[in-house]
């Protein structure tokens, strides 16, 4: 009998676990790409906490870039031996603060939550850590979506409104695909722009049409883009 040799074996078994996770992180169907406007993720009862590099400038901000299915579903964690590696992305840093702050409490420098999104999301995309911030950044700047609002008028203002067809069409005119709007409520009742989704395509490479939308946070009548830029409570790290 041929004798077996171990090295060999445990060779076949690591690469058969890498082919694993390389194919459980290329079956996907599209990407999220996600950006929120600071204000309104303040302006809830659960508030929020500034980063420690300081309080971010009036602009959305980055979620995160999410592989989904069409079935509306998403895999995620799908390589739970790899977390973020800060050295990787080292040339990244400085604009992941700017442009990917965390506002959540307590106040952090927003590693562990890059951290979270690449090991929730990142480790499904088929892409790399440094690609994967990366790209996020590039479609932020791709989109551009402050800009493209203000061109049509729509800019942050206390107590004006606006309707979900505005806003969408504002933000499609310039980037050319139509978003989801995802709102939420402030503490008096009213509703406000909050995340906007755009999609795109496997390889990360183009902003596609959505080929489902998310559930859940639909717009009133009325939208509010309530102002970042007075100073609040929330000041306080």
């Amino acid at each position: 009998m041929k004798k077996i040799d171990g090295s060999t074996t445990l060779i076949k078994l690591l690469v058969l676990q890498c082919l694993v996770v390389l194919c459980a992180s290329q079956e996907f169907d599209f990407f999220y790409f996600v950006q929120q406007w600071p204000a309104s993720y303040c302006d809830t009862r659960r508030s929020c906490c500034y980063p420690t590099t300081g309080k971010p400038a009036e602009d959305f901000s980055i979620h995160g870039l999410w592989p989904n299915y069409l079935s509306g579903k998403w895999p995620q964690n799908c390589d739970r031996q790899s977390s973020l590696d800060q050295s990787r992305v080292s040339d990244l840093i400085s604009r992941m603060e700017k442009d990917w702050p965390s506002l959540a409490c307590p106040s952090s420098d927003g590693v562990r939550f890059w951290s979270h999104e690449w090991e929730k999301h990142g480790t499904c995309s088929g892409l790399n850590q440094h690609d994967y911030f990366q790209k996020a950044l590039q479609f932020k700047t791709k989109a551009n979506l402050l800009q493209n609002l203000k061109n049509a008028g729509i800019e942050p203002r206390e107590g004006e409104h606006y309707t979900i067809e505005e806003i969408k069409s504002a933000i499609e005119e310039g980037v050319g695909f139509s978003p989801f709007i995802e709102c939420n409520v402030d503490p008096m009742g009213n509703h406000q722009v909050y995340q906007v989704y755009l999609c795109v395509d496997t390889s990360a490479q183009n902003f596609i049409d959505c080929p489902i939308l998310p559930r859940g946070g639909r717009c009133g009548s009325k939208i509010e883009f309530p102002p970042f830029s007075s100073p609040s409570s929330h000041d306080e790290f």
